[in-house]
């Protein structure tokens, strides 16, 4: 996966991950899909400006927890069915954004259950808040 810190604006920021985060949830816009959950594997990459996230004290408060991005994603998932794969892209890569220290985000989303004659099928989106 290439990092997006090649980006001008990221140049001073350091890079926290999520890979592959498995939730099971109701997703799809077909009858069968409606009927059970599917396996889908979630991945975030938050951007955070060092000036922001450069422990002194090596204390927890001092960066973004990882925590955050689960519980965040966790909650999403919880609110019930969903459609689409953008949808939910775009609602998780909104909770990351929200967040008062990340600068960017980027989320993706893979149903790997779909086709048996590849991977994964997925969506994803970036996003950089007003500099």
């Amino acid at each position: 996966m290439q990092s997006s810190l090649a980006h001008p604006a990221l140049l001073a920021c350091r890079r926290l991950f999520l890979r592959n985060y498995e939730v099971w949830i109701n997703i799809g816009v077909h009858d069968f899909e409606k009927r059970g959950e599917q396996r889908v594997l979630i991945n975030v990459d938050l951007y955070i400006p060092l000036a922001e996230s450069t422990p002194t004290q090596d204390e927890l408060s001092e960066v973004v927890d990882y925590d955050f991005m689960r519980r965040s994603i966790s909650e999403r998932v919880s609110q019930g069915h969903i459609h689409l794969q953008e949808t939910l892209c775009d609602d998780v890569l909104k909770l990351m954004l929200a967040h008062p220290r990340v600068k960017a985000a980027r989320v993706s989303t893979e149903k790997p259950d779909v086709y048996p004659d590849c991977e994964s099928v997925g969506v994803e989106v970036f996003g950089i808040k007003d500099l």
